[in-house]
């Protein structure tokens, strides 16, 4: 990326057109431009022969199969809204959501994002819609309630990974807003609540796997002591260990006050399977610097795999 922010690719493509294109795309209103686009994608997809689309079924990542057996990850599921507190309510989200959902309020690339014709984008992180949705709950509600939000969701992601992983997968995750009262109490009651959550989880479906609950405080000595006085003696019984992670980087500056990170054990090492901590985000969406937002989710798919390979023999 140079100082423009555009890649060498994205350069010479608007080098090969008129010089004045750029200027005039992007000073039409929404509306105009989704019809531009849309008439554009009808053009080209009225070109497309059928052994296009199965040429395009075998090579693009974005819409092969998942690997993992769907029937694995229903019965994880199910499990997963079994386990979760009736003060959580389930949220089926939609496939898509607003454009720059993710930009507005992360520091992410959009180049990361599948974005559409319209004005809309794939979902690539449930915890963002979540977010959005708690905000409007939030605004919406009368007197300091908490909304507590959970989801499950097959995103889809435009970065590339590494070999063997997939462009989509499927994340269950948590999203809690509530008002700060301060001297950390509200960031002690979400934190034990998530991790107790995940406790659970990962005590039914993987305990041979040595999980763990990591955590990082991020420059917030009131968390680091609520952290010790209240969340450690709430989880002490729960069979999964917290474990601190003073030494992570990842995550700063998308994460405030605490992170999470979710392991177990595969072939002796640890593998990562969900991860969180606390945002911004329903601060910015309800423009109130008194919200508190914390974000966890787990991989689905990877989550059903290692159970599958750690339940007991019959």
């Amino acid at each position: 990326m140079s100082g423009d922010g555009m890649s060498d690719a994205e350069r010479r493509v608007w080098a090969a057109l008129p010089a004045d294109v750029r200027e005039r795309l992007d000073a039409l209103p929404a509306s105009g431009l989704t019809t531009l686009l849309l008439s554009l994608a009808r053009t080209r997809a009225a070109r497309v022969r059928p052994a296009e689309v199965l040429r395009r079924w075998r090579e693009d990542r974005f819409v092969r199969p998942a690997d993992c057996d769907p029937r694995a990850t229903a019965a994880v599921q199910t499990l997963l809204w079994d386990l979760l507190p009736t003060e959580v309510a389930g949220v089926e989200l939609s496939p898509v959501v607003p454009l720059g959902t993710c930009a507005a309020v992360t520091p992410g690339s959009q180049n990361r994002i599948v974005t559409a014709t319209r004005p809309i984008e794939v979902v690539s992180d449930p915890t963002n819609a979540l977010a959005v949705e708690a905000a409007d709950r939030r605004l919406g509600g009368s007197g300091p309630g908490e909304v507590h939000l959970a989801a499950s969701h097959r995103v889809l992601r435009a970065q590339r990974f590494d070999a063997g992983m997939q462009a989509h997968f499927r994340l269950f995750a948590l999203v809690s807003s509530a008002r700060d009262t301060g001297s950390g109490h509200t960031e002690a009651r979400l934190l034990t609540l998530h991790l107790g959550y995940w406790q659970r989880v990962l005590a039914r479906l993987v305990p041979s796997a040595a999980p763990q609950l990591r955590f990082t405080v991020l420059d917030s000595p009131v968390v680091r002591e609520r952290v010790a006085d209240t969340v450690r003696p709430a989880l002490a019984a729960g069979g999964v260990p917290l474990v601190e992670e003073p030494d992570r980087t990842r995550g700063r500056g998308y994460y405030v006050d605490a992170a999470l990170r979710i392991t177990a054990a595969h072939d002796g090492e640890a593998i990562d399977l969900g991860d969180g901590g606390f945002t911004t985000w329903t601060a910015q969406l309800t423009s109130d610097a008194k919200e508190r937002c914390l974000t966890s989710c787990v991989s689905v798919d990877r989550l059903a795999a290692l159970a599958a390979t750690n339940r007991p023999a019959d």
